[in-house]
C-alpha cells in the first residue's frame, strides 16, 4: 500500500493547484491513501499559513473531496494539519486546531525562537549562529513537541540540515533522547521527500537517523510535502527505498487520529 500524508493547498499562501488536481495526480501515480496537511492557523508568521477564519473552509473542502474521491476514484483522502511547534510557546497552539475534525496532526519545527530557519528569505541568519547550539535547540524543540502529546506525526525530522548544515556528531546522544521521546509519545516519523528539492538533496530524515528510529521500533509514514501539482509524488520511490533498506516492512496512516498499520508496497 502506498501512503502520502503531507501535502498542501493554496490556503497556506505559498502553494498552487487544487486539492482535486493533487488527488487525481496521486491516483495516477498509484497512491492508495493521500493526505492533505496544510499549514494550520497560528498567531505567528501569519503570511505563510491559512487564517483562523479559513480553517472551517479547509476542513469542509478536504472532507468533501474525501467523499467524492472514495466513491468515484477509489482513493482514500485524509484530512490533516501541519502545526508549527515552537519551544516555550505552547500558547500558540490554538484549541480550534488541536480539536479540529482531522485524521492527524503533523508537528513540525520550522522556527528556533523567532527565526524561520527553512525560509530562504532569512538564510543570512546562518552566518550569525552557532550551528551546534542551533541543532541542540532543534532537538530540544522536537522533544518538547513529543512530550506535548498532541501530535501523531513528526514532520521532516532533521529539517535544519536543508541548507547543508548537518547535525554535529557530538549531538548523537541528544538525538537518541529525542527519538526515545518520540517513541514514548507513540508518534510516527514521516519520511519526507522535500529535502530532495532543497540544497541538501536528500530525504528527511537521513538514513542514519532512520536506522536509529527503526532500531527503536518507531513507526514511519510518508509525505512528499507537495506545494504544487508538479511535486505530487516526486521522490516517493527514494523514500520507500530508504525505508526498506534500513529494515522497515510496514508503515502507518491515521483515521480520526487512530493509527492504521499496513505493509509497504515495494
Amino acid at each position: 500500500m502506498r501512503i502520502d500524508l503531507h501535502n498542501h493547498t493554496p490556503l497556506c499562501n505559498h502553494a498552487s493547484g487544487t486539492p482535486f488536481e493533487f488527488a487525481m495526480r496521486a491516483k495516477e501515480l498509484g497512491i492508495d491513501v493521500y493526505g492533505f496537511a496544510c499549514h494550520a492557523p497560528m498567531a505567528f508568521d501569519e503570511a505563510y499559513r491559512m487564517k483562523s477564519e479559513e480553517l472551517p473552509t479547509y476542513l469542509e473542502m478536504i472532507h468533501s473531496l474525501k467523499e467524492s474521491m472514495q466513491e468515484e476514484f477509489n482513493i482514500e483522502i485524509l484530512c490533516g494539519l501541519e502545526v508549527d511547534f515552537i519551544k516555550g510557546r505552547k500558547d500558540l497552539l490554538a484549541s480550534s486546531v488541536l480539536q479540529a475534525d482531522v485524521d492527524y496532526l503533523i508537528g513540525s519545527v520550522h522556527f528556533l525562537d523567532t527565526w524561520g530557519f527553512d525560509n530562504p528569505e532569512f538564510i543570512g541568519e546562518y552566518q550569525k549562529r552557532d550551528m551546534y547550539q542551533c541543532w541542540s535547540l532543534y532537538l530540544e524543540s522536537l522533544r518538547e513537541m513529543a512530550e506535548s502529546r498532541v501530535f501523531q506525526i513528526v514532520g521532516h525530522l532533521d529539517l535544519l540540515k536543508l541548507f547543508g548544515h548537518t547535525m554535529p556528531q557530538a549531538l548523537e546522544t541528544q538525538l537518541q533522547q529525542t527519538l526515545e521521546s518520540i517513541l514514548k509519545a507513540q508518534m510516527s516519523i514521516e519520511i519526507n521527500a522535500a529535502g530532495l528539492r532543497k540544497q541538501i538533496q536528500e530525504i528527511y530524515p537521513s538514513k542514519q537517523i532512520l536506522s536509529k528510529a527503526f532500531a527503536l521500533g518507531i513507526p514511519i509514514t510518508f509525505g512528499c510535502d507537495a506545494h504544487s501539482l508538479e511535486q505530487v509524488g516526486v521522490g516517493y520511490e527514494q523514500c520507500l527505498e530508504a525505508a526498506m533498506e534500513v529494515g522497515y516492512t510496514e508503515c502507518v496512516f491515521y483515521r480520526k487520529k487512530q493509527q492504521v498499520v499496513v505493509m509497504l508496497d515495494s
